[in-house]
């Protein structure tokens, strides 16, 4: 093995339930010469993917931000990172990315970091389609549009659902927005090794082509200021704003110009994926780490910043100054204050708007489940919810079953079936299920009644 060569690199896209995670296991259990090493990006607080991927007790690194989109670049550098650590552990990198992803952060990650471009290369972005259900999905989900269209690949699956004529005219639709994709058609996810991994397919010019803007990074935070300051205290004030709590990065030594501002970003989006250190109003925010700021009280906060020589820092916000009143004090010997001025500030356009509306959560119970009350209540759930429901998964523990049960739903459709001996794993429950607008406790509630 060359280790002064770069990683191959794929990015496995799909929208919920297009039978991604088959298609990864598929490729785990082909005899293709390759150690692969699996990134899972999934939605939400729990990560449920790892536990469908066969044979993953080694290979499968999770990224689980609340964020599918701004964030995942640092999420994913972190990883990439770490894995060169292991570097004589795998010769290829598989990205599966969440359903309701936008597949080109993911993708940006391998140009606009330094040293995640010195060694990876991104090979190419397969997409998966589910016949059965894109025409749905693309009228209401603009991810699935650029899932489409940044694919190298396009794998039509669950072509048993359709007509040949339809599975026609749905692959003219998908080529009238992808005209550079080769498109395979499958059922189950059973293509050729080959047709999704070597491609060596990505052309960074076309899709600069197709869209300029694609180098044109997003960021987790909206505002940056810079302030010259000198050793001592100072006292950073904020009132009430939109959120009860604000995310913030202070990095030591940022310039003012428009190359450091945009290297303290790249820098920003790394502290970022950290998970955040919650912070009550009079404590010390300390440098360089992603701090979530509590502003739950009532009337003004204010939090402290040590300086230990003169330098400028340069705060990093998830939202503006502005929308805080936010404003940074000199504490002078004489017990009196001096406001500091922002010297140089930026505010950052998200390229993406999140939808409030589609979330997630997990259901995690020990115990079993009796099988038929499980039937009628998914019955039921899924005709008076399942157009909001975009997708469960996970595994059940069914009673008088040696095995356990994975459990998969689109929609109004779900299925489960039996896979591996419980052995002397504890038997549990965990689903996850995926929508808009979900009544949680309900769908919890209704779970429950069918544990024995």
């Amino acid at each position: 093995m060359n280790f002064n060569e770069k990683v191959p690199v794929t990015i496995l896209t799909g929208f919920l339930g297009s039978g991604k995670t088959t298609l990864l296991n598929r490729i785990l259990t082909e005899e293709h010469g390759k150690r692969i090493a699996v990134i899972e990006n999934e939605f939400g607080e729990v990560g449920i993917d790892q536990g469908l991927v066969i044979n993953a007790d080694e290979e499968v690194f999770e990224m689980s931000n609340g964020c599918i989109c701004c964030t995942v670049r640092g999420d994913l550098i972190r990883i990439l990172g770490n894995l060169m650590k292991r570097r004589d552990k795998f010769d290829y990198v598989l990205v599966e990315t969440t359903g309701l992803a936008d597949p080109g952060p993911v993708a940006q990650t391998f140009f606009m970091d330094d040293e995640i471009r010195d060694e990876f290369t991104l090979d190419g972005i397969v997409t998966l389609v589910d016949a059965g259900h894109i025409d749905q999905q693309l009228g209401r989900s603009d991810e699935s549009s650029e899932q489409v269209a940044f694919a190298d690949v396009l794998v039509l699956n669950k072509t048993d659902l359709l007509s040949n004529e339809s599975l026609d005219e749905l692959e003219s639709r998908l080529r009238g927005m992808n005209k550079m994709a080769r498109v395979v058609r499958s059922q189950q996810a059973n293509v050729p090794v080959d047709t999704v991994l070597n491609l060596g397919a990505f052309d960074l010019d076309q899709v600069l082509e197709r869209r300029p803007t694609f180098l044109e990074p997003e960021y987790p935070f909206e505002w940056t200021g810079v302030y010259s300051v000198e050793a001592g205290a100072y006292a950073l004030t904020l009132e009430e704003g939109p959120d009860p709590n604000m995310s913030i990065a202070i990095k030591l030594e940022q310039g003012t110009d428009d190359s450091s501002l945009n290297e303290g970003a790249e820098w920003c989006v790394r502290r970022y994926a950290e998970s955040p250190e919650a912070l009550s109003p009079g404590s010390v925010i300390p440098a360089e780490k992603h701090i979530d700021l509590q502003l739950q009280s009532d009337g003004r906060k204010s939090f402290c910043i040590e300086v230990d020589q003169p330098t400028k820092i340069g705060l990093f916000t998830q939202h503006t100054a502005e929308e805080f009143d936010m404003k940074l004090f000199k504490s002078n010997s004489d017990a009196s204050s001096t406001q500091i001025p922002v010297e140089v500030e930026r505010t950052w356009v998200a390229q993406h708007e999140h939808d409030d509306e589609v979330g997630s959560f997990a259901i995690e119970r020990d115990g079993d489940v009796d099988m038929e009350l499980m039937n009628a209540w998914l019955s039921k759930l899924l005709a008076e919810k399942g157009i909001d429901i975009f997708r469960m998964k996970g595994f059940v523990s069914i009673s008088g079953e040696s095995r356990r049960f994975v459990f998969q739903g689109v929609h109004m459709l779900f299925d489960a079936q039996p896979e591996k001996e419980w052995g002397d794993m504890p038997r549990q429950n965990q689903l996850v299920f995926i929508g808009r607008n979900l009544d949680e406790e309900e769908i919890r509630e209704g779970f429950d009644e069918c544990l024995i």
